[in-house]
């Protein structure tokens, strides 16, 4: 019982990562164009032009600390496997790519997002691995 809280709050934290630099630090930096409906993946598959490079460099640095946050916080929770951390950081890869094969982006944004999202995972890992006191797998 105590891996599943682990996961689910590890998840949440990735998740809430996330959000709080795309989303809260990201649209408050870099606002969107006015008329802008983020949530809405018609609309952002049409007009990825407009939303400003900053906005997408936030996007990319958010998917690297996501698993890194929620993979250490699964750990930290679990004490005894490494299996939370990596069901968290395998569901962010996952919500990663499905981003980037949902939305046109530039070869830079694709290539960064993706690369960053696999050093997060790296990251998180190493991190987790930490709170874990026999590295168990």
């Amino acid at each position: 019982m105590k891996n599943v809280l682990a996961t689910i709050v590890g998840f949440i934290v990735a998740s809430v990562t996330v959000y709080i630099i795309e989303s809260i630090i990201g649209h408050n930096m870099f606002p969107l164009p006015e008329g802008a409906d983020p949530m809405n993946m018609e609309w952002l598959k049409n007009n990825m032009d407009q939303i400003p490079t900053g906005s997408k460099v936030l996007v990319v640095i958010a998917h690297f600390f996501g698993p890194i946050a929620g993979m250490f916080v699964a750990a930290k929770i679990s004490k005894t496997s490494m299996i939370p951390a990596y069901i968290v950081g395998g569901l962010m890869i996952v919500a990663t790519l499905f981003n980037i094969i949902m939305l046109p982006k530039e070869l830079w944004f694709t290539l960064a997002d993706g690369v960053l999202v696999i050093v997060g995972f790296l990251i998180g890992k190493s991190l987790a691995k930490k709170q874990i006191p026999s590295s168990h797998d």
